[in-house]
């Protein structure tokens, strides 16, 4: 799996979550192509009137980075939201967010780093076959 991740930045040997996404994207397509997956693009940092009309949209702090849009079990679906390896809290819009799409029947994995996110999904995925 190493051969999916991007060099991390030189002032540090972890891989930024932005490292980790991209990796994890160029593992699905190779892995698992035919996967409706795709990245919510909630957080980073804007500029104010960017922020405001993506607000007006619709975009909502908290929901997870990475939605697999595939049902398994009783599950309608898998929500994962990225964090580094080492570090990375979970906010309180995370977790409320997440206690919301559990209730409504979606699992919701808090994953540090690549790793966690590959194993996440392909246990997610397997259980569907």
């Amino acid at each position: 799996m190493q051969g999916f991740r991007q060099k991390p930045k030189k002032n540090s040997s972890l891989a930024t979550e932005h490292e980790d996404q991209v990796a994890l994207f160029q593992w699905l397509g190779l892995t698992y192509p035919e996967v409706a997956v795709f990245a919510i693009p909630n957080g980073g940092k804007r500029n104010l009137l960017v922020a405001a009309k993506l607000k007006l949209e619709g975009v909502k702090a908290g929901v997870p980075d990475i939605f697999v849009a595939e049902p398994c079990g009783a599950a309608h679906g898998l929500f994962i939201e990225l964090k580094r390896e080492r570090g990375g809290s979970v906010s309180d819009n995370q977790k409320r967010w997440r206690a919301l799409l559990l209730e409504r029947g979606y699992q919701v994995a808090i994953c540090h780093g690549l790793k966690a996110a590959q194993e996440i999904i392909s246990g997610y995925l397997d259980g569907a076959n």
